[in-house]
Order: C-alpha cells, then sequence, then structure tokens
C-alpha cells in the first residue's frame, strides 16, 4: 500500500524475488553484449598503447555495468530491458517522482548488494524486507513493483446493450468516478461478472447490498434510477467506471484510475 503526500493510498503487487532474478538475468545478457562491443572498440587502441587500451577496458566495463541501469531507468521511468519485458518497475516508496539520485543510489549499492556471491546479501535483505527491498531499495527509498497484464472486461456482455441513464449527468459521473476506489470498483465488476452463479435469492440479496452502497457514493436524480432494479444499477456504474463517454474500455485518465492502472 502507498500513501501519497497527498493522503491518496493505493495497491502496488511488489515483484517477487524470482522475477526480479530473471530481470536481472536479461540484464546481465544485455551488460555482457555491450561490454564486448566496447571492448572490441577500446582493444583497436591497444596497437598504439596496450597500458591506455587495459585502463580503458577496465572503465568501460564500469561505465556500462553501472551507467546501463542508471540510464534506462531514467529515460524508461524505473524500467530496463530486463524490467520491460517482465513488467516490473522501479518507483518510489511513497509514489512519488522517481528521482534520479535514487536511480543512482540504488545501482551504485548494487554492488554491496551482489556480495559476497549471486545476491546473497540482497537477496537476503528481499526476504527479510516487509516490502521487499535489497540494501540499495532500503538507501534509495524505493520498491519493484509487478504489473501485470490485465483484461479489459467485456462492457457490451456487462450492460447488456441497455441504456445507460446515469450517462445523462456526467458531473455526477465524475464525482461517482471520484469517490469509487479501485477495489470498490473491482468488486462491482466481481460481482456483475460471477452473477449467473448465484441463487435468486443471493443474486438479490448481494446486488441489494452493492447497489446501496454506489448509491451513498453520488446521489443521482429520481429520473435517472427509477425503474432501475439494483443488478441493473450496479451494471450501469460498472459501465460507467470503466468505460469512456466514447464507447472504449480502459481508456482516459479517470478509467485508468479506475482500474487501478494508473501510472
Amino acid at each position: 500500500m502507498i500513501r501519497t503526500p497527498e493522503g491518496i493510498v493505493f495497491a502496488q503487487g511488489l515483484a517477487s524475488p524470482v522475477l526480479r532474478c530473471l530481470a536481472w538475468g536479461l540484464d546481465l545478457v544485455c551488460i555482457v553484449t555491450l561490454v564486448r562491443i566496447t571492448q572490441t572498440a577500446v582493444g583497436l587502441l591497444a596497437m598504439l598503447s596496450p597500458d591506455v587500451a587495459n585502463a580503458l577496458g577496465i572503465l568501460s566495463y564500469f561505465v556500462v555495468s553501472i551507467g546501463y541501469g542508471m540510464a534506462l531507468e531514467w529515460f524508461w521511468r524505473g524500467q530496463t530491458v530486463g524490467k520491460k519485458i517482465l513488467r516490473l518497475r522501479v518507483v518510489d516508496a511513497h509514489g512519488l517522482r522517481l528521482q534520479f539520485s535514487q536511480i543512482a543510489i540504488r545501482n551504485l549499492l548494487r554492488f554491496v548488494d551482489s556480495l559476497p556471491l549471486f545476491y546473497l546479501v540482497g537477496g537476503v535483505a528481499c526476504l527479510v524486507s516487509r516490502r521487499g527491498q535489497r540494501l540499495g531499495d532500503l538507501a534509495a527509498n524505493t520498491v519493484v513493483i509487478h504489473t501485470p497484464r490485465v483484461a479489459q472486461p467485456d462492457l457490451d456482455q456487462i450492460t447488456g446493450g441497455k441504456f445507460n441513464s446515469l450517462r445523462e449527468h456526467p458531473h455526477l459521473e465524475a464525482r461517482l468516478r471520484q469517490r469509487v476506489s479501485p477495489a470498490e470498483a473491482a468488486v462491482a465488476l466481481a460481482a456483475v461478472l460471477r452473477s449467473d452463479l448465484l441463487g435468486p435469492v443471493e443474486r438479490l440479496e448481494l446486488f441489494a447490498e452493492v447497489a446501496k452502497h454506489f448509491r451513498g457514493k453520488a446521489q443521482f436524480p429520481h429520473e435517472a434510477t427509477d425503474g432501475l432494479s439494483d443488478e441493473q444499477y450496479v451494471r450501469n456504474v460498472v459501465d460507467v467506471l470503466y468505460r469512456t463517454r466514447s464507447g472504449s474500455a480502459g481508456h482516459g485518465k479517470e478509467e485508468k484510475r479506475a482500474l487501478g492502472l494508473g501510472g
């Protein structure tokens, strides 16, 4: 759970040590490739001065091995090649904008975390840390999160192609999206998707409770809700939370926030 200075609380899934290890393995392949390319270029200087070539070769190794993580995590907002492939990202532990100083600190301390072999120090730190932080993350106040792919819901199936009277009040729509948390939106969506698995009595009771909860979030006028069953009201709410006014799902800042996918 991350609480921003503005008091907004949202959840992010922590990256497991296994995923982080796999991501680092992919990054290591990239680093080794870059090091070999630079050392091949530096090797041409050996004909002029072997000592200078050796010094530049050692220097290029450290520049590439440290600069790789710093450069990519800065320009790709907390991601390297390995992290991007496995959908991992470095973020500030308090939800603030990631600073270059944080990226520099966590990458400079990577050598300490890698001691004595195979990231033993960093691995132990991740296991004992509540938020899976290695020493570099603890010093930089960062965490590594995993953002799995989220399938967009079939909104046509959810709403059944029925007219949504809540759409006639865009200011109340906006208020509803503002006041509903990602967890609450997910509960409403799950109730609609699993409604056919419930018995008639359980189905009525469930949607009565869910509808009562969401009616307290935004008071729509009587003409917008008149004649709607509790279940249809919840379906209309889900449609408002997950679909833009243009009709496509999952786009726009408010809809991403409702899905819990906001950057």
